[in-house]
């Protein structure tokens, strides 16, 4: 299974991020034809006005992002975990992944379960609740015989989500991220790290980079590929750019085989 992470750097101009995010989904295509193209997190609107988020909503249903991504999977017959974008549901807004299938098919929708509200170091706060509502679902899907899990940033922090995508069968998993500069340079690759190691999965953690909504938000960006056993084994150059890397399926099991933490576990649930 082949596999390509796009990085941005997402600002306040919807129509340019998607047709960034387009450009970027056919350069991987083109370049190395893989099964599962990710985006990162907030690919179409990264912003920090509340009406603006809001205003950049649409259905995850039928509305122009899922429209677009939905043809694009469709024409370039690739997986693509659209990072996420800003769904709009009644009067409620949350922070959704949407998966469209090689034929166009949606296959998997997650909504974000834990919200970004810190006190950062430098003195930055961030409130996400603010804006955006929880997701409950933990959610898994396919490609080809693979199973793939679903995770969101700072989720990352969580690891009983992490063993629940494992106990639903997760042999990948995918974090789209826009991990802040200040937590990102310390927390960023251990925390992918543990969760890889813990899950004996393959972590694809793809993120936002550089400076965003005119220099109030910065991310670390560092999208990376880590093994099973723990190992980076590829990842993105500073700036925008494109994480290629093939996943072994023997791997997977070997781990597993070596160490079986899965059936070794003595606190449940």
């Amino acid at each position: 299974m082949k596999v390509s992470l796009i990085q941005m750097n997402s600002q306040a101009d919807k129509a340019g991020n998607v047709d960034e995010a387009e450009r970027l989904i056919r350069q991987a295509v083109t370049d190395e034809s893989p099964d599962l193209v990710v985006l990162p997190e907030y690919f179409a609107f990264l912003g920090e006005v509340r009406d603006d988020i809001h205003g950049s909503g649409e259905s995850v249903e039928d509305g122009p992002i899922v429209t677009r991504f939905a043809a694009l999977a469709k024409e370039l017959g690739v997986t693509i975990h659209a990072g996420s974008i800003v769904e709009k549901s009644g009067n409620a807004h949350y922070n959704t992944t949407v998966v469209f299938g090689p034929d166009g098919a949606q296959i998997a929708r997650y909504r974000k379960m834990h919200l970004f509200d810190i006190d950062a170091p430098g003195g930055t706060s961030y409130r996400e609740s603010d804006t955006i509502s929880r997701g409950e679902e933990v959610v898994t899907y396919k490609v080809g015989d693979t199973n793939v899990g679903c995770a969101i940033c700072y989720d990352v922090r969580f690891p009983e989500l992490f063993r629940a995508l494992r106990d639903k069968g997760a042999e990948v998993i995918v974090l789209p991220a826009a991990f802040t500069l200040m937590t990102g340079k310390d927390h960023w690759e251990v925390l992918a790290r543990a969760r890889a190691i813990e899950t004996q999965t393959y972590f694809l953690a793809c993120a936002q980079t550089g400076s965003h909504a005119d220099g109030t938000k910065w991310c670390w960006g560092h999208s990376m590929v880590i093994d099973p056993w723990g190992h980076l084994v590829a990842q993105a150059s500073d700036g925008v750019g494109i994480a290629h890397a093939r996943l072994d399926p023997a791997m997977i099991a070997r781990v597993r085989r070596d160490v079986p933490v899965a059936s070794h576990h003595v606190l449940k649930g």
